[in-house]
């Protein structure tokens, strides 16, 4: 774990970092849903202020961002009430340093503050990546698309 990086919720001022993010992965396609690049109002609006939002947490080192994590109610997606949707998004070459799974942490407190009972992320079949890492997680396979598989994590029973 590098003690360098530091966790805190997103902010607007955020945005443009946040993007700056998002915008390659979209570019590079084949692991999000996404097909549009975000700018700061999107940004503001889907991922880091959303009228269902939980949270959005960032992960930055040396006042770079390297990722973040958002979590919004599932009513957005047609979801039970005590679900809640999970995104999380890595900047290209800074995976496998642990941000993850840091981000998953703090998300999973706010998600417990928010009475949240199961977490779904929904990954694209070929972002391997992406399934590898929610698996590792502990989240579960619930239901598959042609273009999608669906994880899910319940937090009761777990400490």
């Amino acid at each position: 774990m590098n003690p360098f990086i530091a966790l805190r919720p997103a902010r607007s001022g955020d945005a443009d970092a946040l993007c700056a993010v998002i915008n390659p992965i979209i570019e590079a396609g084949g692991t999000t849903a996404h097909r549009n690049p975000f700018d700061r109002a999107r940004m503001t609006a889907h991922y880091i202020a959303p009228d269902d939002g939980i949270s959005c947490i960032l992960a930055e080192e040396g006042g770079v961002v390297l990722g973040f994590q958002s979590l919004v109610r599932g009513t957005a997606y047609d979801l039970p009430e005590d679900w809640a949707v999970i995104a999380t998004f890595v900047r290209p070459g800074a995976a496998q340093r642990g941000i993850g799974s840091r981000l998953f942490a703090a998300t999973l407190e706010a998600a417990r503050s928010a009475g949240i009972a199961t977490i779904d992320a929904t990954i694209r079949r070929e972002n391997t990546g992406g399934l590898t890492y929610y698996g590792r997680l502990g989240f579960t396979d619930y239901r598959a698309t042609a273009e999608t598989i669906s994880k899910r994590y319940d937090l009761h029973g777990r400490a």
